[in-house]
C-alpha cells in the first residue's frame, strides 16, 4: 500500500496424538540418538519435532554467521514483539547466510518487512536504520565483503514515531454513493494498512454483491499528514456492469469427471453473478475431498453475450487414503481406530469408506474389549450440487459399564446444504441388537428415521476462534419385535469468542440437552439412552459415570440429560496452548433433566497445534464426586474437546 507524505518522506531511512505413543517415540528417539550421532532429526506423523542446526545448514555455500541487536527505545512491549517477529534476520539468527551477499540481501529485505510492520500498526513516520559491522546499510557497496571474526554484528535501530489515525476519507467513481463508515473508514479511526486494505476489499465485495463481477479499485491515493499524524485516503472504484454467468471451464482434472466437476459448481449459465455463489462453488468442490486445491476465478472481461466466464482450476488428490488415530484416557483406556477410503470410486467422486475401531484397551479385560466395523458409500450431486446420497452398514460388539451389546445396523439417506452454514439430512435406519443390561437380556429390531439440522459459522472447524455451531436432532423410532415407540430429541450448541485481536485468548462454551419421549426406561434399548461423563462429556468422571445406577453401582442411563462446558483457550506460543476448563452434567430417568443431581469437573489441558488439528492432553478432577467416582481423569486425543 504506497503511502505519500506532503511534508516529509514516509518509510525507511538508512537504516499427544496419544500420550503414550508420544512418550514412547521420544524415549526411543533419544536412545537412538545416544547410540548414533548421525540421528540429527526426529519426525512424528510428518512433523519435524527437532533437528540439529548443523544438519539443516550443511548445504549452505560459504556460510557466514551473524548476530542481531534490535534497538527500539520508543517502542512499547507489544510493538517491540511485533517488530522482532517481523525481522527475518532475528528469526534466522541461529542459521548462517550464504556469504556477504546473502547477508546484504537479507538485511535489505528485513528493512522492507519492518517498514511494512510499521504500516500494519499505523506508524507512518517509523524509521529503520540497519548497520553491519558499524556501517549503515545504504553506505555499503553491492559487493561489500564482511571479514573478521564471526558472528558479524548487525544492529537494527528503530524509531517508531507517533501512531496515525484516519483523516479525510473520500470514495470516488462508482463508490461515491457509499458511506465510508460502513466499511470501517472513519475519521479518527484505525489507519493501519490492514484496515485500509480490508475496507477496499469490502467496498469491492459490496459492489460485486450487486451482480457486478468486474468491480475493482482503479485508483488509490494515501497521504500521510505528519503535522497532525493523520492518514488521508482517497479510493476510486469502478463497478462495471451487472452480468450473469457465462461458460464454466474446468482445468486440472485427471481421474475425476470434468463435466461432473462443472456440474458441482452450481453456476448456471445466465443466472446473475454472485460472489457468495463463487465461494460456495469452491467450498463445494473442496468438500468432495478429491481435490487438493480449487480456484474459482472470474474472467477479466465479459463474453459477447454480456456474461462473465468462470474458470475453475483444480489439483487432484490421491484417490485412496488410509487414516489411523486414537485417544487415551486414564478412566476409559486406549482407543485405536483406522479407516480406508476411496474418494473417487466410480469416477464422479463417489466415496467408499471402510473403518474399524478397538476401544477399552487397558481398562477392560481382553475378553471385554469393544469392537466396531463399518462400510459407508456416498454419492454427491444426486438431486443438485448441494445434495449427497449416503448408505452404510456397521456392526458393533461393546462392553461399557452400562451394558453389553451386539448390533448390526444399516442406513440410507440424503443430506442437503441449504447454504454455506446450514445442512439438513434425513435417513431411514434398521438396527438389530442383543443387549444385556441391569434389566436383563433383550433383543431389539429398531426402525427409525433420524432427522438432523446443523448450523455452523465457525471460522475454523479444527480450531475455531469465533463463530457458533448448533445441532438439532430428532429420531422417531419403533421397536418391531417389542412394539415400543419413542422419539429421541437432542439439541447442542457451541460458541467461540476471541477476546483479543490476535486470538490468543478464546472463550469456548458448549451446552447440550436431550430427552426421550413416548416410552419408559426399560423399553428404550440401553445404547439409545442418555449417559454423561468422560473425555468428550464431563471430564474428571468415568465414561458413562454420571447419572442413575443400579444396586451394583453400574450406570443404567436415562431418558434425559443436560451438559455444559466452558474453556479458556490461551495461546502461549504459535503452537503451544493452555486450556483451563469446567464441565457439568446430569442424567435423569425422567423425560426432563433433573438439575439437582448436577456433577461438576474442573481441569487444565495442553494443546499442540498441528496442520491437522490440535493434539490434546487434558487432566481434570471431579468437584462433587460420589464415593465410586475416580479421583482424577487424564485424556489425550486429536482435536479440541468441542
Amino acid at each position: 500500500m504506497p503511502v505519500h507524505g506532503r511534508q516529509t518522506a514516509v518509510g525507511c531511512a538508512s537504516g499427544g496424538v496419544l500420550l503414550q505413543i508420544v512418550l514412547l517415540a521420544v524415549v526411543c528417539s533419544t536412545a537412538l540418538a545416544a547410540q548414533s550421532r548421525s540421528a540429527a532429526a526426529f519426525e512424528l506423523f510428518g512433523l519435524k519435532l527437532w533437528e540439529l542446526s548443523s544438519d539443516e545448514d550443511a548445504d549452505i555455500v560459504d556460510p557466514l554467521r551473524y548476530t542481531v541487536t534490535i534497538d527500539a527505545p520508543d517502542a512499547d512491549e507489544d510493538l517491540a514483539e511485533k517488530l522482532e517477529n517481523a525481522s527475518a534476520l532475528k528469526a534466522d539468527e541461529e542459521h548462517p547466510v550464504s556469504g556477504s551477499l546473502g547477508l546484504l540481501a537479507k538485511a535489505r529485505s528485513d528493512r522492507e518487512q519492518l517498514v511494512a510492520a510499521f504500516y500494519a500498526d499505523a506508524l507512518y513516520e517509523g524509521v529503520v536504520t540497519i548497520t553491519i559491522q558499524g556501517k549503515p546499510l545504504d553506505d555499503l557497496p553491492p559487493d561489500a565483503e564482511f571479514s573478521g571474526p564471526q558472528p558479524i554484528p548487525v544492529v537494527i535501530n528503530i524509531a517508531a514515531g507517533p501512531k496515525f489515525t484516519l483523516g479525510d476519507i473520500r470514495l470516488e467513481g462508482d463508490a461515491a454513493g457509499l458511506a465510508s463508515a460502513d466499511f470501517g473508514l472513519i475519521a479518527g479511526g484505525d489507519a493501519s494498512s490492514g484496515a485500509v486494505l480490508k475496507a477496499e476489499a469490502a467496498i469491492v465485495r459490496a459492489l460485486k454483491q450487486e451482480g457486478r463481477p468486474l468491480a475493482k479499485v482503479t485508483g488509490r491515493e494515501i497521504v500521510a499528514e505528519h503535522a497532525g499524524s493523520t492518514l488521508d485516503v482517497t479510493l476510486t472504484v469502478a463497478a462495471g456492469p451487472v452480468a450473469g454467468y457465462g461458460d464454466t471451464t474446468v482445468e486440472g482434472t485427471e481421474k475425476v469427471d470434468r463435466d461432473f466437476t462443472e456440474h458441482m459448481t452450481g453456476l448456471k449459465r445466465g443466472r446473475q453473478y454472485s460472489p457468495d455463489e463463487i465461494d460456495d462453488a469452491r467450498d463445494r468442490l473442496l468438500g468432495l475431498e478429491v481435490f487438493n486445491s480449487v480456484t474459482v476465478k472470474e474472467a477479466d472481461a465479459l463474453d459477447s453475450e454480456g456474461n462473465i466466464p468462470i474458470g475453475v482450476e483444480v489439483s487432484e488428490r490421491k484417490p485412496r487414503h488410509l487414516d489411523l488415530g486414537g485417544s487415551l484416557s486414564s478412566t476409559d483406556g486406549l482407543d485405536l481406530k483406522g479407516n480406508w477410503e476411496h474418494r473417487n470410486l466410480f469416477d464422479p467422486a463417489e466415496k467408499l469408506r471402510i473403518d474399524g475401531k478397538i476401544s477399552g484397551i487397558g481398562s477392560n479385560d481382553l475378553s471385554q474389549l469393544n469392537y466396531s466395523a463399518g462400510v459407508m458409500f456416498e454419492k454427491p450431486g444426486v438431486v443438485g450440487p448441494a445434495s449427497k446420497f449416503f448408505a452404510g452398514a456397521n456392526t458393533v460388539l461393546e462392553h461399557p459399564d452400562a451394558y453389553d451389546r451386539f448390533s448390526v445396523k444399516g442406513n440410507t439417506g440424503l443430506s442437503y446444504d441449504l447454504d454455506r452454514q446450514q445442512t439438513v439430512s434425513a435417513e431411514v435406519a434398521l438396527d438389530y441388537s442383543k443387549i444385556t443390561d441391569s434389566f436383563g437380556k433383550h433383543t431389539f429390531l429398531i426402525a427409525s428415521i433420524p432427522l438432523r439440522y446443523v448450523y455452523d459459522n465457525r471460522d475454523n472447524r479444527l480450531n475455531p476462534t469465533t463463530g457458533f455451531r448448533a445441532l438439532a436432532y430428532a429420531e422417531p423410532s419403533y421397536d418391531i419385535l417389542n412394539g415400543a415407540a419413542f422419539v429421541k430429541l437432542r439439541g447442542e450448541g457451541s460458541a467461540y469468542q476471541s477476546l483479543d485481536t490476535a486470538s490468543k485468548f478464546v472463550l469456548a462454551e458448549r451446552v447440550a440437552i436431550g430427552s426421550i419421549i413416548g416410552a419408559g426406561l426399560q423399553d428404550v434399548p440401553a445404547d439409545r439412552r442418555f449417559y454423561s461423563g468422560g473425555g468428550g462429556s464431563v471430564r474428571g468422571y468415568a465414561y458413562q459415570g454420571i447419572g442413575p445406577k443400579d444396586a451394583d453401582g453400574e450406570p443404567i442411563g436415562g431418558l434425559s440429560f443436560f451438559e455444559t462446558s466452558f474453556e479458556m483457550r490461551i495461546a502461549i506460543t504459535d503452537t503451544i496452548g493452555v486450556v483451563p476448563s469446567v464441565d457439568a452434567g446430569t442424567v435423569s430417568t425422567n423425560q426432563f433433566p433433573d438439575f439437582s443431581g448436577m456433577k461438576v469437573g474442573a481441569g487444565v489441558g495442553l494443546r499442540y497445534i498441528t496442520p491437522f488439528g490440535p493434539l490434546r492432553i487434558d487432566a481434570a478432577v471431579p468437584l462433587n464426586p460420589d464415593p465410586d467416582d475416580p479421583h482424577f481423569g487424564i485424556y489425550a486425543g486429536i482435536g479440541q474437546a468441542f
